[in-house]
């Protein structure tokens, strides 16, 4: 295993990136306690309304991990995967020696995105709003396919329910199907 590396966790809002992220996929993935957020940098930024320093956060968020990468450092970064700013920067890292692990975790449809928000929200955590998750729903799927194209290694999973459920994996250019009906519906 490479020494530097970097892992996408990657869904739509409300899919659970954050939660999982800590408590279920990074303890055995990452090395490294680096772990890049721009929801995190803007509730820092704007404890009372993180929404009002998002760009300022993903700016930020780019600079960060730009100096891990020009100091060989592992970390993971959070991503609804809905724009594609990260194709440059994960083939510049692949030539600094860097592998690129992807976790993308797949919700059934965006009203359940936003129905998880939602409840995020009552719970005190940060909203987005409905139109967003929805347009962020779609083009995350969509990116995902290109993005399989260029990372290293990839798990994807359904994380609709309570447990993730494993639907592919990909290890440099072979795709693993292990659950062809949830995979046939990101590709549909």
């Amino acid at each position: 295993m490479p020494d530097k590396q970097i892992h996408i966790i990657a869904g739509p809002n409300g899919s659970g990136k954050t939660s999982h992220a800590r408590i279920t996929l990074l303890p055995d993935f990452l090395s490294s306690n680096e772990f890049v957020n721009a929801d995190e940098i803007a509730k820092i930024l704007s404890p009372k309304n993180p929404e009002k320093s998002a760009i300022e956060a993903g700016r930020l968020m780019l600079k960060k991990m730009k100096f891990l990468v020009d100091n060989k450092i592992s970390f993971a970064l959070e991503t609804t995967l809905s724009a594609r700013i990260y194709f440059d920067f994960i083939r510049k890292a692949q030539k600094c020696g860097y592998r690129i692990n992807l976790i993308f975790l797949k919700l059934a449809n965006a009203k359940l995105a936003q129905e998880r928000v939602a409840t995020r929200v009552s719970k005190g955590g940060h909203n987005i709003e409905p139109d967003v998750i929805r347009r962020r729903f779609q083009r995350g799927l969509d990116n995902l396919k290109d993005y399989l194209k260029i990372v290293d290694t990839a798990i994807i999973y359904e994380a609709s329910g309570l447990e993730l459920i494993e639907i592919a994996r990909k290890n440099k250019n072979k795709t693993i199907v292990i659950n062809e009906n949830l995979w046939e519906k990101i590709y549909a």
